[in-house]
């Protein structure tokens, strides 16, 4: 009899035992599912500072930086986006391409954003990402484009002078599998003396050869891996296979050179971020000792 009770009571427990690691699993899974819907549709505004001699100990300027948004839609409109970028106002907004995806047809919503994130600035400056080439109707997004108010950098350098500050800004257009990056068109020109930035939406256009005049670059095409893991990073991203070195964040590639690579706002191929939210970077330039 007390062998009979014993039995159950260790059945009991097995059954029990079963039932735990199902309900961890599930609430695991649902966290998982929360976690990704959070970080794919819910942005950050993420804040980098930056130092240089090129610049008066007591200036600044401040950029916002876009990339990779691929059509992605925070509220009807773009709404949610929109409000934010407007109360951050900064002094120049950067976009680093990849605004639609290669399969985008309907561009009226994205040009619509675009041309209101113009408004909000007119010191706002776009280079183009491997998609809008990739895109059939492509023709028609740059023809949007030209007419919505923004700087087309593809390729072309400008001298910008913002809260007496004089720096540089250049841009490159798609990646090396394009055909369309002009490295020395878009440096053309350019005054060593000033603060100098270039927008190149991937990273690898410009890591292997490094432009001397350029003491900032940003850069997007990443994703950031769109799928983290915990204390390792990014699983893969386009151009550097797995475990990319180049994934996110900020680079100095020598003294007086850095590269950021921001993670963008949008996905690509599948539509889910982990442990790697939305985002777009609010950068401060500002001055030191030389």
């Amino acid at each position: 009899m007390v062998v009979e009770v014993y039995k159950n009571e260790v059945e009991y427990m097995k059954r029990g035992i079963k039932y735990m690691i199902w309900i961890g699993f599930i609430i695991l899974l649902l966290s998982l599912l929360l976690k990704i819907y959070h970080d794919t549709n819910y942005f950050k505004v993420k804040t980098l500072m930056i130092t240089s001699d090129q610049i008066q100990e007591n200036q600044s300027i401040s950029i916002l930086h876009l990339t990779d948004l691929h059509n992605k839609q925070f509220d009807e409109q773009n709404q949610r986006l929109l409000n934010k970028i407007k109360s951050l106002q900064t002094d120049i907004i950067v976009i680093t391409g990849d605004v639609i995806d290669r399969d985008t047809e309907q561009m009226d919503d994205v040009l619509s954003f675009i041309e209101k994130v113009a408004a909000f600035n007119p010191d706002t400056y776009y280079v183009t990402g491997n998609h809008e080439w990739g895109n059939p109707l492509r023709e028609k997004f740059f023809e949007g484009i030209l007419k919505s108010g923004v700087h087309y950098l593809d390729n072309k350098n400008a001298a910008i002078e913002i809260n007496n500050v004089l720096f540089q800004l250049a841009g490159i257009g798609g990646d090396s599998s394009t055909g369309h990056s002009d490295m020395e068109a878009a440096l053309r020109g350019l005054d060593d003396r000033y603060f100098t930035i270039l927008l190149a939406h991937a990273p690898e256009v410009i890591v292997n050869h490094y432009p001397q005049k350029v003491d900032l670059t940003l850069s997007g095409h990443t994703h950031g891996g769109q799928i983290r893991l915990p204390f390792i990073g990014a699983v893969i991203a386009p151009g550097q296979g797995l475990f990319p070195e180049y994934d996110q964040g900020l680079f100095q590639i020598n003294e007086q050179q850095q590269l950021y690579i921001d993670s963008g706002l949008g996905t690509s191929t599948l539509d889910i971020r982990l442990f790697n939210q939305s985002q777009m970077t609010l950068i401060t330039v500002k001055g030191e000792n030389g």
